[in-house]
């Protein structure tokens, strides 16, 4: 069974419907053992924003990020307003040879380094419920990219 870190802004309605029905299709993958959603992992004794809620929250992901077999990343930016915690999670994962599966539902241009970094490359939500996590097939975006 696969572990997943799955990436991806939650701080609009549109980016948390976005990231539930990764986290829906995801949980009906029977490939999938465990999913870490850091929407659904906040850190709730500390005080959002303080230097300590910062550093346990960032020491949590990094940690998650090391123990996953790969990550799930949403990649939905419109225009420059990408999300940069998503991509440092991205960045680091490539670093830490972690296959990234790309997930970009919106018709909007890819920036190269995830085009480029990518393991395989997913259009719906849905497909995350179909995909292969046990074997990772590669797909590539084809597209344009900044």
């Amino acid at each position: 069974m696969t572990n997943v870190y799955l990436a991806g802004p939650f701080f609009s309605e549109e980016q948390i419907s976005r990231i539930e029905r990764a986290e829906k299709a995801l949980a009906a993958n029977p490939r999938v053992g465990n999913v870490f959603s850091p929407r659904l992992n906040e850190i709730r004794d500390l005080e959002m924003g303080t230097p300590e809620w910062a550093t346990e929250t960032f020491q949590m992901d990094v940690r998650q990020i090391d123990q996953a077999d790969v990550v799930v990343a949403l990649v939905d930016f419109v225009d420059d307003q990408v999300d940069s915690g998503t991509a440092f999670e991205i960045g680091y994962a490539f670093h830490s040879k972690k296959p990234i599966v790309v997930l970009h539902e919106k018709d909007t241009i890819l920036n190269l380094m995830l085009a480029e970094g990518l393991h395989a490359y997913l259009r719906e939500a849905e497909a995350l419920a179909a995909y292969d996590f046990s074997t990772l097939p590669e797909s590539h975006y084809h597209g344009e990219v900044i």
